[in-house]
């Protein structure tokens, strides 16, 4: 069964939440022959019943002490902007699309999110484009980020934060 795994880490980010079970996304969802939607809510007052999506099977929770199981049974990952949670599903080697909170100030995600997608590791969007981008993604173009090559990722901290 098709999978996407819906993670916003440690924080809340309802709106990611609100957007990914509306009815629009769940039929491009569909759509796309995805059939399963596991959301990890984190601290969100948002907590969808499972009867709440109609047409794909839904699982919620707000924390576990690791995510890699549901990184692993994923098809596709759908992410907050956050280091720790894009570079864990990158280095499973999962398709990656980052939702970035664009009501963040100072948004340092929007510029790590927006390397990983020049360097063809991820595609990115926002709440308010999260449909469209899921009807037209095209995952083929993603490539792998290679994992356990520190000096790779110090070089392109570097670049996303603009001290090169």
């Amino acid at each position: 069964m098709k999978t996407v795994f819906v993670t916003v880490g440690t924080t809340s980010f309802d709106e990611l939440i609100e957007s990914i079970t509306s009815p629009e996304t769940v039929q491009a969802l569909k759509a796309r022959g995805y059939e399963r939607l596991v959301l990890q809510v984190g601290r969100g007052s948002l907590l969808p019943a499972a009867d709440s999506c109609p047409h794909v099977r839904l699982q919620t929770y707000r924390f576990k002490d690791s995510i890699a199981e549901d990184i692993k049974q994923a098809d596709l990952v759908v992410s907050h902007a956050g280091a720790g949670s894009c570079l864990e599903a990158l280095g499973a080697g999962k398709s990656l699309l980052v939702v970035v909170n664009d009501k963040l100030m100072n948004n340092h995600q929007l510029e790590m999110a927006r390397q990983l997608h020049m360097d063809s590791h991820l595609l990115y969007c926002t709440c308010s484009t999260l449909t469209q981008t899921l009807r037209t993604m095209d995952l083929s173009v993603l490539q792998p980020f290679l994992p356990g090559q520190p000096k790779n990722f110090a070089n392109f901290l570097d670049k996303a934060l603009g001290v090169q």
